[in-house]
Protein backbone atom coordinates (compact mmCIF):
# COMPACT_ATOMS: atom_id res chain seq x y z
CA UNK A 1 0.00 0.00 0.00
CA UNK A 2 1.30 3.57 -0.51
CA UNK A 3 1.97 5.59 1.89
CA UNK A 4 -1.47 7.67 0.87
CA UNK A 5 -3.73 4.79 0.77
CA UNK A 6 -2.32 3.85 4.16
CA UNK A 7 -3.57 7.05 5.40
CA UNK A 8 -6.80 6.63 3.53
CA UNK A 9 -7.03 3.31 5.56
CA UNK A 10 -6.57 4.48 8.58
CA UNK A 11 -8.96 7.22 8.84
CA UNK A 12 -11.98 4.57 7.43
CA UNK A 13 -10.67 2.74 10.60
CA UNK A 14 -10.48 5.36 12.87
CA UNK A 15 -14.15 6.34 11.53
CA UNK A 16 -15.63 3.46 11.82
CA UNK A 17 -14.68 3.12 15.45
CA UNK A 18 -17.65 5.86 16.08
CA UNK A 19 -20.11 3.15 15.59
CA UNK A 20 -18.96 0.49 17.52
CA UNK A 21 -20.72 1.49 20.69
CA UNK A 22 -23.72 -1.00 21.58
CA UNK A 23 -26.89 0.36 22.23
CA UNK A 24 -28.35 -1.39 25.16
CA UNK A 25 -32.08 -0.96 24.08
CA UNK A 26 -31.97 -1.76 20.34
CA UNK A 27 -29.85 -4.76 21.03
CA UNK A 28 -32.83 -6.12 23.58
CA UNK A 29 -35.20 -5.13 21.15
CA UNK A 30 -33.63 -6.80 18.29
CA UNK A 31 -33.32 -9.76 20.69
CA UNK A 32 -36.91 -9.60 21.27
CA UNK A 33 -38.08 -9.03 17.99
CA UNK A 34 -36.89 -12.01 16.62
CA UNK A 35 -36.89 -14.53 20.19
CA UNK A 36 -40.08 -13.89 20.53
CA UNK A 37 -41.38 -14.37 16.76
CA UNK A 38 -39.18 -17.12 16.52
CA UNK A 39 -41.36 -19.11 19.37
CA UNK A 40 -44.77 -17.87 18.37
CA UNK A 41 -43.74 -19.31 14.49
CA UNK A 42 -42.61 -22.83 16.80
CA UNK A 43 -46.46 -22.93 18.28
CA UNK A 44 -48.03 -21.76 15.17
CA UNK A 45 -46.39 -24.24 12.91
CA UNK A 46 -47.09 -26.83 16.29
CA UNK A 47 -50.74 -26.33 15.43
CA UNK A 48 -51.06 -26.29 11.96
CA UNK A 49 -49.08 -29.24 11.57
CA UNK A 50 -52.42 -31.18 13.01
CA UNK A 51 -53.89 -31.01 9.57
CA UNK A 52 -50.72 -30.65 6.91
CA UNK A 53 -47.41 -30.34 6.76
CA UNK A 54 -47.59 -28.88 3.37
CA UNK A 55 -49.25 -26.28 5.18
CA UNK A 56 -46.74 -25.79 7.53
CA UNK A 57 -44.01 -25.31 5.10
CA UNK A 58 -44.41 -21.60 4.98
CA UNK A 59 -44.01 -21.35 8.83
CA UNK A 60 -41.42 -23.36 8.63
CA UNK A 61 -39.64 -21.20 5.78
CA UNK A 62 -40.17 -17.79 8.30
CA UNK A 63 -39.57 -19.50 11.14
CA UNK A 64 -35.81 -20.60 9.41
CA UNK A 65 -35.30 -16.76 8.41
CA UNK A 66 -35.71 -15.73 12.22
CA UNK A 67 -33.16 -18.28 13.15
CA UNK A 68 -31.17 -16.89 11.23
CA UNK A 69 -31.78 -13.58 13.29
CA UNK A 70 -31.08 -15.25 16.81
CA UNK A 71 -27.43 -16.94 14.69
CA UNK A 72 -26.63 -13.36 14.03
CA UNK A 73 -27.55 -11.97 17.30
CA UNK A 74 -24.61 -14.66 19.15
CA UNK A 75 -22.76 -14.07 15.96
CA UNK A 76 -22.17 -10.46 17.60
CA UNK A 77 -22.22 -11.86 20.93
CA UNK A 78 -18.77 -13.69 19.77
CA UNK A 79 -17.95 -10.32 19.06
CA UNK A 80 -18.32 -8.29 22.14
CA UNK A 81 -20.31 -6.36 20.35
CA UNK A 82 -24.13 -6.74 21.13
CA UNK A 83 -23.80 -5.26 24.69
CA UNK A 84 -21.37 -4.03 26.64
CA UNK A 85 -21.36 -6.25 29.61
CA UNK A 86 -18.92 -9.00 28.30
CA UNK A 87 -21.09 -11.07 30.89
CA UNK A 88 -24.05 -10.38 28.58
CA UNK A 89 -22.75 -11.16 25.60
CA UNK A 90 -21.47 -14.67 26.67
CA UNK A 91 -25.14 -15.44 28.33
CA UNK A 92 -27.06 -14.70 25.17
CA UNK A 93 -24.26 -16.17 22.74
CA UNK A 94 -25.01 -19.02 24.90
CA UNK A 95 -28.56 -19.44 24.35
CA UNK A 96 -28.99 -18.09 20.83
CA UNK A 97 -26.28 -20.86 20.35
CA UNK A 98 -28.22 -23.82 21.81
CA UNK A 99 -30.95 -22.53 19.79
CA UNK A 100 -28.92 -22.46 16.04
CA UNK A 101 -27.24 -25.92 17.25
CA UNK A 102 -23.38 -23.79 17.72
CA UNK A 103 -21.42 -24.40 20.55
CA UNK A 104 -20.66 -20.88 21.67
CA UNK A 105 -17.26 -20.92 23.07
CA UNK A 106 -16.35 -23.29 19.93
CA UNK A 107 -17.48 -21.67 17.71
CA UNK A 108 -16.34 -17.95 18.88
CA UNK A 109 -12.50 -19.39 18.80
CA UNK A 110 -12.49 -20.35 15.27
CA UNK A 111 -14.35 -17.38 13.93
CA UNK A 112 -11.89 -15.32 15.77
CA UNK A 113 -9.06 -17.00 13.28
CA UNK A 114 -11.17 -16.50 10.67
CA UNK A 115 -10.87 -13.13 11.39
CA UNK A 116 -7.50 -12.89 11.76
CA UNK A 117 -6.57 -14.84 8.68
CA UNK A 118 -9.02 -14.07 6.22
CA UNK A 119 -7.81 -13.90 2.63
CA UNK A 120 -4.40 -15.05 3.61
CA UNK A 121 -2.86 -17.64 1.77
CA UNK A 122 -0.16 -19.28 3.89
CA UNK A 123 -2.65 -19.27 7.12
CA UNK A 124 -5.94 -20.83 5.47
CA UNK A 125 -8.09 -23.40 6.72
CA UNK A 126 -9.58 -21.14 10.51
CA UNK A 127 -13.70 -21.42 9.73
CA UNK A 128 -13.32 -20.86 6.34
CA UNK A 129 -14.05 -21.84 3.06
CA UNK A 130 -11.56 -24.82 1.71
CA UNK A 131 -9.83 -23.06 -0.98
CA UNK A 132 -6.86 -24.69 -2.76
CA UNK A 133 -4.47 -22.78 -5.40
CA UNK A 134 -4.35 -24.04 -8.75
CA UNK A 135 -0.78 -24.67 -8.93
CA UNK A 136 -1.88 -26.87 -5.36
CA UNK A 137 -4.73 -28.47 -7.28
CA UNK A 138 -2.82 -29.41 -10.04
CA UNK A 139 0.04 -31.13 -7.52
CA UNK A 140 -1.94 -32.70 -5.58
CA UNK A 141 -2.88 -36.86 -5.25
CA UNK A 142 -6.00 -38.30 -7.10
CA UNK A 143 -7.72 -38.25 -3.70
CA UNK A 144 -6.94 -34.68 -2.90
CA UNK A 145 -8.64 -33.37 -6.28
CA UNK A 146 -11.79 -35.75 -5.87
CA UNK A 147 -12.28 -35.30 -1.92
CA UNK A 148 -11.73 -31.35 -3.09
CA UNK A 149 -14.15 -31.68 -6.37
CA UNK A 150 -16.89 -32.90 -3.99
CA UNK A 151 -16.03 -30.37 -1.10
CA UNK A 152 -16.78 -27.66 -4.27
CA UNK A 153 -19.56 -29.36 -5.28
CA UNK A 154 -22.87 -27.06 -5.03
CA UNK A 155 -24.66 -29.55 -3.83
CA UNK A 156 -22.57 -31.22 -1.32
CA UNK A 157 -21.31 -28.02 -0.11
CA UNK A 158 -25.05 -26.48 0.14
CA UNK A 159 -27.25 -29.49 0.41
CA UNK A 160 -25.12 -32.27 2.59
CA UNK A 161 -23.06 -29.64 3.92
CA UNK A 162 -26.00 -28.19 6.88
CA UNK A 163 -26.01 -31.88 8.00
CA UNK A 164 -22.33 -32.30 8.45
CA UNK A 165 -22.51 -28.99 10.40
CA UNK A 166 -25.38 -29.55 12.47
CA UNK A 167 -24.81 -33.12 13.19
CA UNK A 168 -20.97 -33.82 12.95
CA UNK A 169 -18.68 -30.02 13.44
CA UNK A 170 -20.65 -28.82 15.72
CA UNK A 171 -21.41 -31.52 17.62
CA UNK A 172 -18.05 -33.50 18.31
CA UNK A 173 -14.70 -31.72 19.10
CA UNK A 174 -11.13 -31.03 18.43
CA UNK A 175 -8.24 -32.59 20.21
CA UNK A 176 -7.18 -28.86 20.36
CA UNK A 177 -9.99 -27.60 21.86
CA UNK A 178 -9.53 -25.43 24.98
CA UNK A 179 -11.44 -26.58 28.77
CA UNK A 180 -13.95 -23.69 28.15
CA UNK A 181 -14.73 -24.69 24.24
CA UNK A 182 -14.98 -28.55 25.09
CA UNK A 183 -17.50 -27.58 28.26
CA UNK A 184 -19.51 -25.54 25.71
CA UNK A 185 -19.28 -28.36 22.86
CA UNK A 186 -20.62 -30.54 25.83
CA UNK A 187 -23.05 -27.99 27.50
CA UNK A 188 -24.58 -27.38 24.14
CA UNK A 189 -25.12 -30.94 23.28
CA UNK A 190 -26.77 -31.51 26.74
CA UNK A 191 -29.15 -28.70 26.20
CA UNK A 192 -30.63 -29.36 22.73
CA UNK A 193 -30.98 -33.15 24.04
CA UNK A 194 -32.91 -31.48 27.08
CA UNK A 195 -34.84 -29.25 25.01
CA UNK A 196 -36.00 -32.24 22.34
CA UNK A 197 -36.74 -34.74 25.11
CA UNK A 198 -39.24 -31.67 26.72
CA UNK A 199 -40.44 -30.93 23.50
CA UNK A 200 -40.96 -34.30 22.06
CA UNK A 201 -42.59 -34.98 25.62
CA UNK A 202 -45.17 -32.32 24.89
CA UNK A 203 -45.70 -32.49 21.53
CA UNK A 204 -44.58 -35.57 20.78
CA UNK A 205 -41.63 -36.60 18.61
CA UNK A 206 -42.78 -36.82 15.02
CA UNK A 207 -44.15 -33.71 15.58
CA UNK A 208 -40.89 -31.91 17.06
CA UNK A 209 -38.69 -33.07 14.33
CA UNK A 210 -40.70 -32.14 11.61
CA UNK A 211 -40.27 -28.50 12.92
CA UNK A 212 -37.34 -28.52 14.49
CA UNK A 213 -35.25 -30.38 11.09
CA UNK A 214 -36.58 -28.12 8.48
CA UNK A 215 -35.76 -25.12 10.82
CA UNK A 216 -32.45 -26.08 11.44
CA UNK A 217 -31.59 -27.24 7.76
CA UNK A 218 -32.82 -24.20 5.70
CA UNK A 219 -31.42 -21.99 8.28
CA UNK A 220 -27.94 -23.81 7.41
CA UNK A 221 -28.39 -24.07 3.67
CA UNK A 222 -28.91 -20.12 4.36
CA UNK A 223 -25.80 -19.70 6.42
CA UNK A 224 -23.18 -21.60 4.53
CA UNK A 225 -24.79 -19.53 1.69
CA UNK A 226 -23.89 -15.99 3.18
CA UNK A 227 -20.79 -16.77 4.46
CA UNK A 228 -19.73 -18.50 1.19
CA UNK A 229 -20.44 -15.80 -1.00
CA UNK A 230 -19.47 -13.06 1.46
CA UNK A 231 -15.69 -14.31 0.69
CA UNK A 232 -15.90 -16.16 -2.73
CA UNK A 233 -16.85 -13.55 -5.73
CA UNK A 234 -14.94 -12.10 -8.50
CA UNK A 235 -12.45 -9.39 -7.41
CA UNK A 236 -12.17 -10.76 -4.30
CA UNK A 237 -8.40 -10.24 -2.34
CA UNK A 238 -6.17 -12.83 -1.50
CA UNK A 239 -2.56 -13.03 -0.92
CA UNK A 240 0.45 -14.45 0.50
CA UNK A 241 1.44 -13.25 4.29
CA UNK A 242 4.53 -11.29 2.88
CA UNK A 243 2.13 -8.82 0.63
CA UNK A 244 -0.97 -9.86 2.94
CA UNK A 245 -2.57 -6.44 4.30
CA UNK A 246 -5.64 -6.30 6.57
CA UNK A 247 -6.99 -3.49 5.18
CA UNK A 248 -7.40 -5.53 2.12
CA UNK A 249 -8.42 -8.78 4.02
CA UNK A 250 -11.07 -6.97 5.00
CA UNK A 251 -12.23 -4.04 2.28
CA UNK A 252 -11.41 -6.36 -1.12
CA UNK A 253 -11.74 -9.78 0.76
CA UNK A 254 -15.25 -9.46 2.26
CA UNK A 255 -18.02 -8.32 0.03
CA UNK A 256 -20.73 -5.64 0.31
CA UNK A 257 -23.73 -8.12 -0.56
CA UNK A 258 -26.58 -5.46 -1.51
CA UNK A 259 -29.38 -8.09 -0.72
CA UNK A 260 -33.24 -6.35 -0.80
CA UNK A 261 -34.18 -4.85 2.61
CA UNK A 262 -36.54 -7.64 3.87
CA UNK A 263 -33.57 -10.31 3.30
CA UNK A 264 -30.87 -7.89 5.03
CA UNK A 265 -32.91 -7.14 8.44
CA UNK A 266 -33.41 -11.29 8.26
CA UNK A 267 -29.52 -11.52 8.19
CA UNK A 268 -28.78 -8.80 10.26
CA UNK A 269 -27.07 -6.58 7.74
CA UNK A 270 -24.06 -9.27 6.93
CA UNK A 271 -24.03 -8.09 4.22
CA UNK A 272 -21.67 -5.00 4.55
CA UNK A 273 -19.25 -7.78 5.64
CA UNK A 274 -16.20 -5.63 4.52
CA UNK A 275 -17.08 -3.37 7.79
CA UNK A 276 -17.89 -6.42 9.57
CA UNK A 277 -14.17 -7.48 8.78
CA UNK A 278 -12.60 -3.60 9.22
CA UNK A 279 -14.48 -3.65 12.38
CA UNK A 280 -15.87 -6.87 14.23
CA UNK A 281 -17.06 -4.76 17.49
CA UNK A 282 -19.58 -2.95 15.18
CA UNK A 283 -23.27 -4.10 16.25
CA UNK A 284 -24.62 -5.46 13.27
CA UNK A 285 -27.63 -2.81 13.63
CA UNK A 286 -25.26 0.15 12.74
CA UNK A 287 -23.08 -1.71 9.97
CA UNK A 288 -25.85 -0.18 7.28
CA UNK A 289 -25.02 3.46 9.16
CA UNK A 290 -21.55 3.06 8.89
CA UNK A 291 -21.73 2.68 5.05
CA UNK A 292 -23.74 4.96 4.65
CA UNK A 293 -22.49 7.99 6.48
CA UNK A 294 -18.58 6.83 5.60
CA UNK A 295 -18.37 7.26 1.84
CA UNK A 296 -15.00 5.35 1.47
CA UNK A 297 -16.61 2.64 2.11
CA UNK A 298 -18.55 2.43 -0.96
CA UNK A 299 -16.05 1.71 -2.93
CA UNK A 300 -15.90 -1.89 -1.59
CA UNK A 301 -17.04 -4.79 -3.92
CA UNK A 302 -20.39 -4.63 -4.29
CA UNK A 303 -22.23 -7.91 -5.63
CA UNK A 304 -26.20 -8.47 -5.56
CA UNK A 305 -28.80 -11.64 -4.90
CA UNK A 306 -28.88 -12.90 -8.68
CA UNK A 307 -25.15 -11.63 -9.85
CA UNK A 308 -24.21 -13.95 -6.53
CA UNK A 309 -24.99 -16.67 -8.22
CA UNK A 310 -22.08 -16.31 -10.35
CA UNK A 311 -20.15 -17.05 -7.52
CA UNK A 312 -20.71 -20.26 -7.54
CA UNK A 313 -18.40 -21.06 -10.23
CA UNK A 314 -15.15 -20.26 -8.79
CA UNK A 315 -13.27 -22.91 -7.62
CA UNK A 316 -9.28 -22.26 -7.38
CA UNK A 317 -7.41 -19.56 -7.01
CA UNK A 318 -4.99 -18.14 -9.81
CA UNK A 319 -1.58 -16.50 -8.31
CA UNK A 320 -0.65 -15.91 -11.52
CA UNK A 321 -3.59 -13.22 -12.37
CA UNK A 322 -5.12 -13.08 -8.87
CA UNK A 323 -8.39 -14.24 -9.19
CA UNK A 324 -10.61 -17.15 -8.59
CA UNK A 325 -11.15 -19.15 -11.67
CA UNK A 326 -13.48 -22.59 -12.37
CA UNK A 327 -12.68 -26.17 -12.84
CA UNK A 328 -13.33 -25.37 -16.90
CA UNK A 329 -10.65 -23.03 -16.74
CA UNK A 330 -7.77 -25.69 -15.60
CA UNK A 331 -6.85 -27.12 -19.18
CA UNK A 332 -6.25 -23.48 -20.53
CA UNK A 333 -4.05 -22.70 -16.94
CA UNK A 334 -2.28 -25.96 -17.45
CA UNK A 335 -0.66 -25.39 -21.10
CA UNK A 336 0.18 -21.83 -19.68
CA UNK A 337 2.06 -23.35 -16.83
CA UNK A 338 5.97 -22.76 -17.41
CA UNK A 339 7.58 -25.40 -18.89
CA UNK A 340 4.87 -26.51 -20.51
CA UNK A 341 4.69 -27.08 -24.43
Amino acid sequence: MTQSTQVESDLIIKQLSEFQKPSTGRSLWQLANSFIPYLVLWYAAYRVLEYSFWLTLPILILAAGFLIRLFIISHDCGHGSFFKSKRANNIVGTITGILTFTPYYYWRTNHARHHATSANLDDRGYGDVWMMTVDEYLHSPLSTRIKYRLYRNPFVMFFLGPLLVAFVSHRLILRQASLKERLSTYGTNGAILVIAVVLSYVMGVKAYLLIQLPVLYLSLIAGIWLFYVQHQFEGVYWARQKEWNYFLASFQGGSFYDLPIILRWFTGSIGYHHIHHLNSRIPNYNLAKCHKQITATQAAPRIRLFSSLRSLRFRLWDETKSRLVGFGQLKQLQRNQPGKS
